[in-house]
């Protein structure tokens, strides 16, 4: 989550976390972070996580960073603040203002174990196509699991795709 939208919509980042989902780090201001030294990236991991945990009680520990931007400063930066640097695998380009239907045709024949979907709360269709989604994708097979649950410990790489690769 962004923290300016956690900051607009704390009743709704309570009920998603309520309902049992993992809610990750976005920074606070949706920045192009590769702009930014280690100290503003560090500023605005650090913002969003402290509000998050006002609202949750749980510390962050997965970071996205806006764009799906990232360099060696912003995963080490990430790192020395306690998250892992993660990236997605496939695009519903939901921001794009596509329907459920034309969502499922850019993920259909593109998902493998391990994907991870780009979606974004607040777009026009995201939340009404979610039951088609989620239902699709387990009607191919896949079990739908929090990130978290995916990522690599230890000793991996990110590679220029952003797939995790153990070393």
């Amino acid at each position: 989550m962004v923290g300016d939208w956690v900051e607009k919509y704390p009743e709704a980042v309570k009920k998603i976390h309520e309902a049992g989902h993992e809610i990750g780090n976005h920074s606070f201001s949706h920045p192009h972070v590769n702009k930014l030294g280690q100290q503003e990236n560090e500023n605005e991991i650090l913002k969003c996580s402290k509000l998050i945990k006002a609202l949750t009680g749980e510390e962050t520990k997965l970071y996205r960073a806006p764009y799906g931007e990232y360099n060696d400063t912003v995963i080490k930066t990430a790192r020395n603040v306690g998250h892992e640097a993660i990236q997605w695998s496939v695009d519903t380009l939901d921001y794009e203002g596509l329907d459920g239907s034309q969502m499922w045709d850019r993920l259909n024949n593109k998902l493998a174990n391990g994907s991870i979907i780009l979606m974004h709360n607040g777009t026009e269709h995201t939340a009404d196509s979610l039951e088609l989604l989620i239902n699709n994708i387990k009607d191919k097979g896949y079990e739908i699991v929090k990130v978290s649950d995916l990522i690599y410990d230890g000793d991996y790489t990110i590679d220029a795709n952003g797939i995790q690769r153990k070393k």
